[in-house]
């Protein structure tokens, strides 16, 4: 049996007969992206494993295509090389000998040249297999849920594992014993029924920020948040949503959570997150809430406090925050009233979350009065940030986050805002530099949070921007159509930074560089930028004086005096902010 690893006769769903060409755009020159990634790759090949029925060959095929690489389904090839089906093979040989020729054939696929490759099932779980594709290639991950891939299989007859008096729980048992195995693979992929060319874009899309990271790096980078009893940690990296069941299950191997998520967190990564948590056999129930600012409300919250209950989350069970600032805010702050308090778990799946309000424990909804008047200071048990999830994003998700990464250069950090003017075009095209800039953020959050955890102090700073920006959203209604969060921070960066020239403290030139910069990425930077918000400068003072920061009936505003410089302004007279005011609105 074992002649078929050195016969070199192609299978003929194997090497194409004559090269292949990669997908050309609408001139007819070749597809910039598809050119740009080979160029990345090197001579790597691109190995997709996983279970019977995930879709490999399939899919492999028409990323090949895409790229212009040969294909190769390497059970196709056995079986060509061998002139016996994999059924005659395991019938005849038995498995274990089947396993050691299959060693073999893919060792000298990914020797011979560069291709995509679907392997069988069973051949990423041995470690001298797993080795070469590390060597000589990127292994991906289909992974696909039970009732998905029984489905699939139940259409064919050739999947010997399968034949048994109870497929469906033979089924079972290989996925329990090889996802852990399937998890070591460079990216993972969820494989849903739909079009095999959204799959393909899929993984393009994380095949493109893959190739941007730094995988010298081994883990992900963790940063503690010091607060004696209350510490923790936030890891920052790829793959952690993939991984956050083995991490929760740390924290307690027997807390059941609660996932609180929005609608399209939901649609794009709930199952990940709950497979994730399946396979470390911790029990999981979902909330979903309607996305956007409008959530962050009294009748939201109750709602998800009743379905918390319902679900019998316990006092030692766990929330789970998995979504942007809004569920996160909402869950933390349901977290710490349900039962006199829960433990809870921050998975942000934006820029925004990810660098400020998944840190610190701040937890809030909004009032008719204003934004986050109710809440409480409510620290995390764990933060998991994945950067690879923020490729989902749509881009002006994105842009808004990065308004708060821009905040911290201008609070405290001068020499990381001159880095940001340099990087920002590899941020937003998912580099290494994205990671670092979330790190550096997070960091500096960190050491503020440290010193001064419920903002009796210079934690004030990190208001720098929200005095303007919150009462725009509020005056806005929160209507996230017009006006999300990180555009408001953007304008009041903007605005703080100008009415600190008006004031003496900075100079014209700092100002003027912030708002430059914020412009560049397309941000907004005037009040007039948000459409069809008709205010006047009374009724921005006047929501400004439900600013969480008023003392007494006084202002109290985050002002610089230059990038890197901030400090906190008290009793700032309401006339003097009128005037700047109407100003900014002229």
């Amino acid at each position: 049996m074992n002649d078929f690893v050195e016969t070199r006769q192609p299978a003929t769903e194997g090497v194409p007969s004559e090269p292949a060409v990669a997908d050309k755009d609408a001139t007819g020159k070749p597809d910039a992206r598809a050119a740009s990634l080979i160029s990345r790759l090197g001579q790597r090949s691109l190995v997709l494993v996983g279970m019977m029925g995930a879709g490999k060959t399939s899919i492999g095929r028409r990323l090949a295509a895409r790229l212009g690489l040969d294909f190769v389904d390497a059970d196709a090839e056995i079986e060509a090389a061998a002139g016996l089906t994999i059924p005659e093979i395991f019938s005849r040989h038995g498995e274990a000998q089947f396993r050691d020729g299959e060693r073999r054939v893919i060792a000298r696929l990914l020797t011979e040249r560069q291709l995509v490759l679907a392997t069988g099932g069973g051949a990423y779980m041995q470690k001298a297999t797993r080795d070469k594709i590390a060597d000589k290639g990127i292994a991906i991950w289909l992974k696909a849920d039970a009732d998905v891939l029984l489905r699939r299989v139940r259409k064919r007859s050739n999947r010997p594992l399968l034949e048994t008096a109870d497929p469906e729980q033979t089924l079972k048992r290989l996925i329990e014993e090889r996802y852990p195995l399937y998890a070591l693979a460079d990216l993972t992929v969820i494989s849903r029924d739909g079009p095999h060319e959204a799959m393909v874009d899929m993984i393009i899309d994380q095949l493109d920020v893959w190739l941007g990271q730094d995988h010298d790096k081994p883990g992900p980078t963790i940063v503690p948040v010091e607060l004696a009893q209350r510490s923790y940690e936030i890891h920052i990296g790829q793959g952690l949503v993939a991984q956050a069941g083995a991490l929760i299950k740390s924290l307690d191997p027997s807390a059941s959570c609660c996932i609180i998520t929005d609608r399209n967190v939901a649609g794009l990564h709930l199952s990940l997150l709950e497979t994730s948590l399946a396979e470390q056999g911790i029990k999981s129930s979902t909330l979903v809430i309607e996305p956007g600012e409008a959530s962050k409300c009294y009748d939201v919250f109750a709602e998800i406090c009743d379905g918390v209950i319902a679900a019998r989350i316990e006092r030692g069970d766990l929330i789970l925050a998995f979504g942007g600032g809004v569920v996160g805010d909402l869950a933390g702050f349901v977290a710490s009233c349900v039962r006199r308090g829960l433990r809870f778990v921050q998975i942000p799946t934006t820029v925004l979350a990810q660098v400020d309000s998944s840190v610190g424990g701040k937890t809030a909804i909004n009032s008719p009065h204003g934004k986050n008047l109710v809440g409480a200071f409510y620290q995390p048990s764990l933060v998991l940030a994945d950067t690879g999830i923020l490729a989902s994003l749509d881009p002006r998700e994105f842009r808004a986050g990065y308004a708060e990464i821009v905040k911290y250069g201008v609070i405290d950090d001068a020499p990381f805002f001159a880095w940001l003017e340099n990087n920002w075009q590899a941020i937003f095209g998912f580099g290494p530099q994205l990671a670092l800039a979330i790190e550096r953020s997070v960091r500096s959050k960190a050491s503020i949070v440290a010193r001064d955890e419920t903002e009796q102090g210079d934690r004030a700073l990190l208001n720098l921007g929200h005095t303007f920006g919150h009462a725009l959203e509020a005056l806005n209604d929160y209507d996230t159509d017009v006006l999300v969060h990180g555009e408001g921070v953007a304008i009041g960066l903007a605005c703080a930074m100008r009415f600190s020239v008006r004031l003496g403290y900075a100079s014209p030139g700092d100002a003027a560089r912030v708002e430059a910069h914020l412009k560049a990425v397309g941000l907004p930077t005037r009040i007039q930028d948000i459409k069809g918000l008709d205010v006047d400068a009374d009724a921005i003072l006047n929501a400004m004086y439900q600013d969480k920061k008023v003392q007494r009936g006084a202002l109290t505003f985050i002002l610089a005096r230059g990038i890197g410089q901030s400090f906190i302004a008290k009793a700032i007279p309401g006339e003097t902010v009128r005037a700047f005011l109407i100003d900014e609105l002229t």
